[in-house]
């Protein structure tokens, strides 16, 4: 089942529920991959929803954390929410120890040594966890830790 047919269902359940919250949510993820699907001129794949899906977790947390900044706590908890439902497609994350444990071997691998090595660490990183729900934060952080 592609990701626009569940999301399709869950949508139609939604309505039935009366999640009102979920349902915008799903309608939200819905006309994000479709206009992603117009933009490419063909069907999706699972790893291009992913990624699709991926940004609107991205810019959702981006949003949340200007909400906080700007002391509108009740919009960055709306965020927060949506954040939770578009989660519910995406594979699991990488928990930080493996995440650590692959920059490690990538870091090894490439033989990055110094600060002027993180542009080419990062980019081989990020390509090594390709698919995986991974936050880019968490991965700069890593491997500045490493280099820096």
């Amino acid at each position: 089942m592609s990701f626009l047919d569940r999301i399709n269902q869950d949508l139609a359940a939604a309505m039935k529920a009366q999640q009102p919250e979920r349902l915008s949510t799903l309608r939200m993820v819905k006309a994000a991959l479709k206009n992603r699907e117009i933009e490419k001129m063909a069907p999706l794949d699972d790893a291009e929803s992913i990624r699709t899906l991926q940004s609107l977790v991205k810019q959702r947390r981006d949003s949340a954390e200007q909400y906080r900044q700007a002391n509108r706590p009740e919009l960055a908890g709306k965020e927060e929410a949506e954040i939770r439902v578009i989660e519910e497609y995406l594979p699991a994350a990488v928990d930080e120890q493996t995440l650590a444990r692959i920059v490690d071997e990538t870091l090894a691998e490439i033989g990055a040594a110094s600060a002027k090595d993180i542009g080419r660490a990062m980019k081989a990183v990020m390509a090594r966890l390709a698919g995986q729900s991974v936050d880019g934060k968490i991965v700069n952080q890593l491997v500045r830790a490493r280099l820096g």
